[in-house]
């Protein structure tokens, strides 16, 4: 054998790599056990994984618990994990711009109890199905509160109503 050619235990990956790779599918099996049902059911996974997932919940003893997450490490290699991945981040994205339509909102409360009428003008314009009435007087009940320090009850009503008013 000459040395510019790879032996047979270097084209293997390492004791430590194979491990590293079971560790990682045991966290994966551990993420998808963490969620919902509902979450849960969108992932493409065999019945197998579907039974030991269903199996976690059972399981008490912390030792019988690590045993059971090797299990589900090792159904994990049989996954389609390029297909269980797409859904992690398309629940990722979801969230993400969940978040950001909740920062707009955010926004829009406090820009309405700090800019007052001109702001609310610009809010009916772009929501015109909101309830005028109720958007006017909790930006006042809201300005109050915030000038006398206290608790912000009529923001939180107010960030509910700009919440359903944009359907979110």
């Amino acid at each position: 054998m000459t040395q510019d050619s790879p032996s047979p235990a270097d084209e293997r990956p390492s004791k430590s790599q194979l491990k590293r790779e079971m560790h990682a599918l045991q966290a994966l099996g551990e993420r998808i056990i963490a969620m919902s049902p509902a979450e849960r059911a969108r992932f493409p996974l065999s019945e197998d994984m579907l039974a030991a997932v269903e199996e976690t919940s059972r399981i008490r003893s912390h030792e019988g618990r690590r045993r059971h997450m090797q299990y589900v490490g090792k159904l994990m290699r049989r996954e389609d994990l390029e297909a269980i991945q797409a859904v992690f981040d398309e629940i990722e994205q979801e969230s993400r711009r969940r978040d950001l339509a909740f920062h707009r909102l955010e926004k829009w409360r406090d820009r309405l109890i700090d800019e007052g009428d001109a702001a609310v003008e610009a809010f009916i314009e772009e929501h015109p199905d909101v309830d005028r009435q109720a958007l006017r007087q909790l930006i006042r009940n809201a300005k109050s509160e915030r000038e006398r320090g206290k608790p912000p009850a009529n923001a939180r009503k107010l960030f509910r109503l700009i919440r359903d008013t944009a359907g979110l």
